[in-house]
């Protein structure tokens, strides 16, 4: 019995021996194809190219790559809302505005010739903004937005158009007198005044503002 077993071990160790000689030699087959394909695409694509001559780089000057600089993205959006509550709703704007149909503003040593060409339309109007239907928050910071464009832009004549109040509580032009507060405290209005009846009439107003 003990013969027989020994007999069969050896028989399962020759099998084992013999599968493991048969692997071995399909990897170093495999290893063989892989290295003459190899060496086979190499010659194709040098027999496809033809000669070549080196390019000579001593010469050669490095691309010098300068990082754009960051946008300062925190502290606009910090400059805009310290611009916006520096605009206050209370501020007593009557005894700047002169006493005429109009409301006209001029900027303390503007002369008044100054209105007068702005009512006549001397500048020409750049750019206008819309504040109808918007609340009271809404509008001071679109107001804020867009006068500080414009003065990038160099545009010196605009137009603001806050409607005459019809849809307002008691029909009051809330808004325009607001944008009247709004603008008396701004450093870069120069003048205002109520726009041609062609350009708004009531329900909007020209603002002159400093130049570049």
């Amino acid at each position: 019995m003990a013969s027989s077993k020994k007999i069969t071990d050896l028989k399962a160790l020759k099998k084992v021996v013999k599968k493991a000689n048969e692997d071995r030699k399909k990897e170093e087959e495999e290893r063989k194809r892989a290295e003459r394909q190899s060496v086979s695409d190499r010659d194709l694509f040098l027999k496809s190219i033809g000669d070549v001559t080196p390019i000579d780089n001593r010469d050669r000057v490095a691309p010098v790559f300068s990082s754009p600089k960051p946008i300062p993205v925190q502290r606009m959006e910090d400059e805009k809302r310290a611009l916006m509550e520096s605009l206050s709703d209370e501020f007593s704007v009557e005894s700047l505005l002169e006493t005429d149909d109009a409301l006209s503003y001029a900027r303390n040593g503007i002369g008044p010739d100054v209105v007068r060409k702005l009512r006549r339309g001397h500048w020409v109007i750049g750019d206008q903004l819309d504040l109808h239907g918007f609340r009271r928050d809404e509008a001071r910071e679109m107001l804020v937005e867009f006068l500080r464009r414009a003065s990038i832009r160099g545009i010196r004549c605009v137009r603001i158009i806050h409607g005459k109040g019809l849809g307002s509580v008691n029909q009051e032009p809330v808004l325009k007198k607001l944008v009247h507060k709004w603008l008396v405290q701004r450093a870069d209005v120069v003048a205002f005044c109520q726009a041609k009846p062609a350009d708004g009439g009531s329900g909007a107003v020209v603002v002159l503002l400093k130049g570049s």
